[in-house]
């Protein structure tokens, strides 16, 4: 079983991609850590909760950082919904969070298991750079770290150049991108060209006729009216999904380039650029694998699977760790 560690700022897309993780038959889930982001930080705890619960599984879910290091914090619920999973009226509350703080958790699973941890990072990266402060070793332990963020080719959806999970913690990013931790980075051009669901495609996961199916499917609707009168594409695009089919295969991103990164900082519109450098001009030594294309058929593949009935459900035994 491999290791996965997730961390996430859940609304409507990162709860698919905990699905993808927590219903597949070769990853064991360590724990879920959760950040402020596309909702506030305890929305998130009691969405991801929510979650676990529908996928048969016991991972443990872990409060976090309930603003940027440094800067306000601005959430992402004009996107997702208030409750970050479409306002359709799911329960969401009254569930609680394991005891222990989300840094720690991250710096003590890595620590107990190193070489072994696939870091996924699906939110701002405000609690894997709290930990990395702390113990700025926790890098060299990572066996490979996929973040969601920034864009290796394209535009971004906060500022002409920039995407929100990066805008929103740029700092944080910053920490991350310079720990020397072996990241695999998954752009939003990669989610608007490979994981965009339009009518048919939406159709198509429903049919499968599973709870899981139809409750992917339901917490896009306010993602769905956002996507398409804001961001020109014809449905929902699933970001963090696709992130995690690169996660449980690697085969899934067909082409990535080693590749210098930098996070711009500052700027009225430059914050949170992810400064990718294709032509080698500056010079600087290779820090990031940076997704270029990806195969939308084994992401769909994964993402099916993972919502059928016969998805084997692999729940946490304290005992194989």
């Amino acid at each position: 079983m491999r290791r996965f560690l997730i961390d996430t700022d859940t609304a409507s897309d990162d709860a698919i991609a905990l699905v993808m993780a927590l219903r597949h038959p070769g990853v064991q889930v360590e724990a879920i850590t959760v950040v402020a982001g596309n909702v506030p930080v305890d929305q998130g705890v009691q969405n991801a909760l929510h979650t676990v619960e529908m996928t048969g599984n016991l991972a443990p879910v872990y409060r976090g950082m309930d603003r940027p290091l440094r800067r306000p914090y601005e959430s992402a619920q004009h996107v997702h919904g208030a409750d970050g999973m479409g306002d359709i009226g799911l329960p969401l509350f009254g569930r609680e969070p394991a005891l222990e703080h989300a840094t720690d958790i991250i710096a003590e699973t890595i620590s107990r298991h190193p070489g072994e941890v696939t870091l996924v990072t699906l939110g701002p990266l405000t609690n894997v750079a709290m930990a990395l402060l702390r113990e700025p070793s926790l890098a060299s332990m990572v066996q490979r770290c996929v973040i969601m963020g920034g864009t290796g080719r394209g535009y971004g959806n906060v500022t002409p150049v920039a995407e929100y999970n990066i805008w929103v913690d740029p700092d944080a990013a910053r920490i991350v991108f310079d720990s020397g931790m072996p990241i695999t980075m998954v752009g939003w051009d990669v989610s608007y060209t490979y994981a965009t669901f339009g009518p048919a495609d939406a159709e198509r996961l429903r049919a499968i006729g599973t709870p899981l199916a139809h409750f992917c499917v339901d917490i896009q609707a306010v993602l769905t009216k956002f996507a398409i009168e804001t961001s020109g594409l014809e449905g929902f695009d699933l970001p963090d999904p696709i992130t995690m089919a690169i996660a449980l295969d690697p085969a899934a991103a067909t082409r990535t380039r080693r590749l210098f990164v930098a996070i711009e900082t500052e700027g009225d519109w430059c914050r949170g650029q992810t400064v990718v450098d294709h032509l080698g001009v500056t010079g600087r030594e290779p820090n990031v694998d940076v997704v270029v294309e990806a195969s939308r058929e084994r992401f769909l593949e994964l993402l099916h699977q993972a919502v059928a009935d016969d998805a084997q459900q692999p729940l946490r035994d304290d005992a194989t760790r």
